[in-house]
């Protein structure tokens, strides 16, 4: 491919902190929502959440794992799920709580798994 313009390569040689035009800001974060990988945390739109792997993609390992162990029809606290001795090599192990309450929530969608509220806390039922 030709080299870039003399003055394009001094901005990608210098790039100057802060100088990306709004426009173009608002661009990423727009095809970051498209993807699914932003979620907007106020109507203004001032404030979001980036997620590296989407709630489905979540729920798909969380599911697999399930599936794989022959835990379908059990019953699982959301702590255990993500702190639990049996998922410390799942790529999930360690996730927070917003981002799984997202991710069962997207496999409750696909009739998968349903939240439930227990007594020390929420839990989810796998089917």
């Amino acid at each position: 491919p030709p080299a870039p313009a003399p003055r394009l390569r001094r901005r990608l040689l210098n790039p100057q902190p802060g100088k990306l035009p709004l426009e173009s800001i608002q661009v990423v974060l727009e095809e970051l929502r498209k993807n699914g990988n932003l979620e907007w945390l106020d109507k203004n739109k001032t404030s979001f959440l980036i997620m590296w792997k989407r709630p489905e993609e979540w729920g798909k390992l969380i599911y697999q794992w399930v599936s794989k162990n022959g835990l379908t029809n059990s019953v699982f606290t959301l702590y255990e799920l993500v702190s639990g001795d049996d998922t410390e090599n799942e790529e999930f192990h360690g996730l927070d709580e917003a981002t799984l309450l997202r991710a069962l929530q997207a496999l409750q969608q696909e009739h998968k798994a349903e939240i439930i509220t227990l007594d020390d806390g929420r839990g989810v039922k796998f089917f």
